[in-house]
């Protein structure tokens, strides 16, 4: 086993990561983030079952505003320009409830992958055109999907199977996924953790 845990508090990848909802990391990770005084927003992977109904709830508990376009590009832009609660002066974690069911959803990968580029741009804060935005802090956010019935390697190949910029690993049990440090700069690679042991076996075959 590694000693290498995802953080929902530091900002660094992985930006989101797949999880059995029984592991100890998560009570902890949320209890640290909590004593920093930051956010919890949770949302119920049951009322993901269809790409409209993705932008009605994510625009409800993570309190989108009224030009939230409903579609992908306008969800990156919304999760990277925060005007939830907090208002992106607090580092913020999205954990998403009994997740089992979006194995089988269609739009998976670019779901997580609207997810990634979203907190990819929150924690580095910079616009569209991936440049430094003068008028805001960046934040730590991050995303765990908990999982009751299904194991998180489960999740791999579909999520990587459409989008060529993020990379996923099984460490420990979880599924972690992040962009690539190429095209994506200041990312760290999803395994080895930047600064890390090596440990090449627990990466999943590319």
């Amino acid at each position: 086993m590694s000693t290498f845990l995802p953080t929902l508090t530091e900002r660094r990848s992985p930006w989101v990561t797949f999880t059995r909802a029984d592991d100890p990391w998560v009570a902890r990770a949320e209890a640290e983030l909590l004593a920093r005084d930051g956010l919890v927003l949770r949302i119920s992977g049951g009322e993901l079952d269809t790409e409209a109904c993705v932008y009605r709830t994510f625009a409800r508990e993570l309190g989108f505003l009224g030009y939230f376009g409903h579609n992908w590009d306008a969800m990156v832009d919304c999760l990277g320009d925060w005007h939830g609660p907090g208002h992106g002066k607090q580092d913020v974690a999205v954990i998403i409830d009994a997740a089992d069911d979006l194995l089988g959803a269609d739009f998976l990968g670019v779901f997580v992958s609207t997810l990634a580029r979203g907190a990819w741009r929150a924690n580095f804060m910079v616009d569209a055109d991936g440049d430094p935005d003068e008028w805001a802090d960046p934040f730590a956010l991050h995303f765990v999907l908990l999982l009751d019935r299904t194991e998180p390697a489960a999740f791999a190949a579909k999520v990587v199977s459409r989008d060529g910029d993020l990379r996923e690993a099984v460490v420990d049990g979880r599924l972690l996924v992040t962009l690539t440090d190429v095209d994506w700069p200041g990312g760290d690679p999803v395994w080895p953790p930047a600064g890390g042991p090596l440990a090449p076996a627990a990466r999943t075959p590319a």
